[in-house]
């Protein structure tokens, strides 16, 4: 089912508009900004506590940098997911899916190794205030990726749900609501990526301003 006599219609102006205003892509836009305001306030915490106490930062795993590129990876599959989609590719569709699925539960398992590292340098949570911070920080992240596996998981079983026959598949490719849905969860998935991304930078910019500030 990957072509079709016809062509979906372009999304118009007024179809933006409704998705910009869209209740459900209101919620998402307060959420992330909700979001972004305590990751702020939090990495602004860190700082000024460190500073205060005189603490060195923590010198981050390797591992951080890796699961950086993970999530790059299931954002981009994401991404291509969206393009199968709108392209009516149900095998790609579903295969993009099963991708982002899989490299986010990778994420998970390398970030708990991270972790686990850290514990045999013996830096706990409870070690000091820059080790605590960073791993509610990190430990932040690591719920809301956990937080979004269960919407990916509904798109995967209804994808393979109504994909058997031609007529749901038409009817699934040509659903608005559908379309709207995995926009957003694109949306979301982005946002945890570039999330993840100014976190390892943050960190890594603390370790590198403490060992050359003179």
């Amino acid at each position: 089912m990957k072509d079709r006599p016809y062509e979906l219609p372009a999304v118009t102006d007024e179809q933006e508009d409704t998705f910009v205003f869209h209740p459900k892509n209101v919620i998402l836009t307060l959420l992330l900004s909700s979001l972004t305001m305590l990751f702020l306030a939090m990495t602004a915490a860190f700082v000024y506590t460190r500073v205060q106490s005189d603490l060195p930062p923590i010198k981050l795993p390797l591992l951080f940098l890796l699961n950086t590129a993970i999530l790059l990876g299931s954002s981009y599959t994401m991404i291509l997911a969206r393009r199968a989609y709108l392209a009516d590719d149900t095998a790609g569709y579903t295969r993009m899916l099963w991708y982002t699925l899989g490299l986010s539960f990778f994420f998970l398992g390398m970030q708990c190794l991270a972790w686990y590292q850290l514990f045999n340098q013996q830096i706990y949570i409870t070690s000091d205030n820059s080790a605590g911070y960073l791993y509610v920080i990190s430990g932040l992240h690591f719920a809301h990726v956990i937080g979004g596996i269960p919407f990916l998981g509904v798109f995967l079983y209804r994808a393979r749900k109504y994909m058997k026959e031609p007529v749901s598949v038409l009817v699934y490719f040509s659903d608005p609501a559908k379309r709207l849905n995995l926009r957003l969860l694109t949306m979301y998935w982005h946002f945890l990526d570039a999330l993840w991304i100014y976190l390892v930078l943050f960190f890594f910019v603390n370790q590198l301003i403490w060992q050359f500030w003179p």
